[in-house]
């Protein structure tokens, strides 16, 4: 009797042992959100999105698994590709919150560049997140985190000017508890300007840590935080005002 118990035992421990989720083979995830106005106030130039919501904010990039050593995983799984259907009912949120300002090609395309960040990024969280789960943790923390609103609390506003990048990191910081990563591009006058923001989250994207290591080396000590761009009359085209020369 006492073997059956033992065997019993045994056999329920390997059960459970075998139903528990599998833990993340990646250390944190960086949340990254874009501001547009560093695209378009670029050499590059941007595009507006095609349709959506083109109010001045910053845009969701993704949510990316990272190794402590400074490598990530991608593109991890082929036989699991984007897949639209399996997140219809988040779409309409996606298109005001995660649109696409031609960070990469015009015609901007949020479907592209949705595809892009669950193909590369997506398929490798598949431990923790399914398709929905992913696009919608984006969101979730998109709603949590006002990082607009955050900057102008500290008198940080979109306006061409010029602040301190840690008074910028410091701002977040009071907000989350820990520094954020800054990545800056340049202006057509080569001047340094704030273009994304990456919050940290542990490996289960449920809590804000500290970054084991930030991209803050395309920055200066001040930044430019450049103006919000603005659709045109006819709805047809953006400008930055004041900040793109003409000629």
């Amino acid at each position: 009797m006492r073997g059956i118990i033992i065997v019993s035992l045994l056999i329920l421990q390997s059960l459970v042992v075998s139903s528990s989720p599998t833990s993340p083979d990646f250390n944190f995830f960086y949340w990254v959100n874009y501001w547009p106005g560093a695209i378009c106030d670029s050499q590059k130039g941007c595009c507006p999105p095609t349709k959506g919501n083109t109010a001045s904010d910053f845009i969701i990039h993704g949510l990316w698994p990272q190794f402590n050593n400074g490598t990530w995983p991608a593109f991890c799984d082929q036989t699991n590709l984007f897949d639209i259907s399996k997140i219809s009912d988040l779409v309409c949120q996606m298109e005001k919150k995660w649109t696409e300002w031609g960070v990469w090609k015009c015609p901007s395309n949020e479907t592209n560049l949705w595809e892009h960040e669950w193909n590369k990024h997506g398929t490798c969280v598949q431990s923790i997140f399914d398709h929905h789960s992913y696009f919608l943790t984006n969101l979730k923390f998109k709603y949590k985190l006002d990082l607009l609103n955050i900057l102008k609390q500290k008198g940080i506003k979109p306006n061409d000017g010029f602040y301190s990048l840690d008074e910028i990191k410091n701002a977040i910081k009071c907000v989350i508890g820990f520094a954020p990563g800054i990545e800056c591009n340049e202006d057509v006058k080569g001047n340094k300007q704030l273009f994304q923001i990456y919050i940290c989250l542990d490996n289960y994207a449920k809590e804000f840590v500290e970054c084991p290591y930030v991209p803050d080396k395309s920055c200066a000590s001040k930044i430019k935080f450049p103006k919000f761009p603005e659709r045109d009359p006819l709805n047809e085209s953006l400008s930055v005002m004041s900040s793109v020369s003409t000629t």
